[in-house]
């Protein structure tokens, strides 16, 4: 990987306190704004850039809880575990990864309690939220005066949509980390009322074949509702991507761009893969590995320097971020440092 430079992102002391700067999951820019999650809380975060042409710093952090503008599925403060960001029109879409959770083992517990660790898997229907956010001067709100309005999608959700599905119904219940559901990805496209948006799956990989959800949400009375795509209310496309899963993806004009990393908790490779035409296609089926381009292979860390989030500059280089940050990416008290590298 050809790192062009490194930006610095500033936080407050409590996006330090709560340890969202080094729990990054998703980010996407926004003329001077760059809009960023981390996967432990209930908020998206607002930087603001010095220079739009080629920025050396994202500042002035303001926090904004999800509970403000939409309805959650679980309540206003447990973890929505936010995995992917995408701006389109007025609004700002937020997807969480719809993943049950496995325990995790520390070094100070003994055999037996490591072992009943390994054994407890919850739900955490928290994480099962898919969201238009309304923007109204770039701050969340429940409708703007223009008439754009907030809106989450209902009815169970997408989960509940899953339950019957072929492929995906045996990973629901499976922990993400384990190869189970995991949603990390969004990209949408379109004009707002008509747009298409594709949720980019981490797990499960299918012996070897990565999946997205093509969707066609409309909002409808404050709900979002999803319309039917050849008789369903989704669509699955199933790429390979050299076995790994989709860990963030960008609208790059037609085309989509794909952060593909394990599925599993492994540190990597992890790669870019461009797909092209992605955007105004219908849905195919399967993208054999010769319709994708390779754009790119991202370094990893052992234990740490994970890429998890990717958005495009003004530049057209590629900002990435990364979760479990390497100590030479904070270099300073609350901030951290992304790298942009060249497509």
């Amino acid at each position: 990987m050809n790192v062009a430079r490194t930006v610095r992102l500033t936080f407050t002391a409590d996006a330090v306190e709560s340890d969202t700067h080094v729990n990054l999951s998703a980010v996407r820019t926004d003329g001077e704004h760059l809009w960023i999650a981390g996967d432990e809380t209930a908020t998206v975060e607002r930087l603001t850039c010095d220079d739009p042409g080629k920025p050396t710093e994202y500042r002035d952090h303001v926090s904004f809880p999800l509970a403000d503008v939409v309805d959650l599925p679980g309540e206003a403060d447990e973890e929505v575990d936010v995995e992917g960001i995408s701006r389109n029109g007025p609004f700002l879409w937020v997807v969480g990864s719809h993943s049950a959770k496995r325990r995790k083992i520390k070094s100070h517990h003994s055999d037996a309690k490591a072992a009943k660790r390994l054994a407890s898997v919850s739900a955490e229907p928290s994480r099962r939220v898919l969201a238009r956010i309304a923007l109204s001067d770039d701050v969340p709100a429940e409708r703007t005066p223009e008439g754009a309005r907030s809106a989450g999608l209902g009815r169970g959700g997408l989960f509940e949509l899953l339950a019957d599905d072929d492929h995906l119904a045996p990973f629901l219940n499976i922990p993400g980390k384990d190869n189970g559901l995991d949603v990390e990805g969004i990209a949408v496209h379109g004009e707002p009322g008509e747009e298409r948006v594709y949720l980019g799956l981490r797990g499960p990989v299918l012996r070897g074949w990565a999946v997205v959800l093509l969707l066609e949400p409309r909002e409808d009375d404050g709900e979002l509702e999803l319309r039917k795509l050849n008789g369903h209310r989704y669509a699955k496309i199933f790429l390979d991507l050299d076995g790994l899963g989709i860990r963030d993806m960008c609208v790059h004009g037609d085309d989509l761009l794909l952060l593909a990393g394990p599925s599993m908790d492994l540190d990597g490779p992890v790669r870019v893969y461009r797909w092209p035409g992605a955007a105004t296609l219908d849905a195919a089926d399967v993208v054999h590995r010769g319709e994708l381009h390779r754009e790119l292979d991202l370094s990893h860390g052992e234990g740490d320097d994970h890429a998890e989030g990717i958005a495009l500059l003004p530049s057209g280089e590629l900002l990435v971020v990364y979760d479990s940050p390497a100590p030479h990416r904070l270099e300073e008290p609350g901030a951290v440092l992304a790298d942009v590298v060249p497509l």
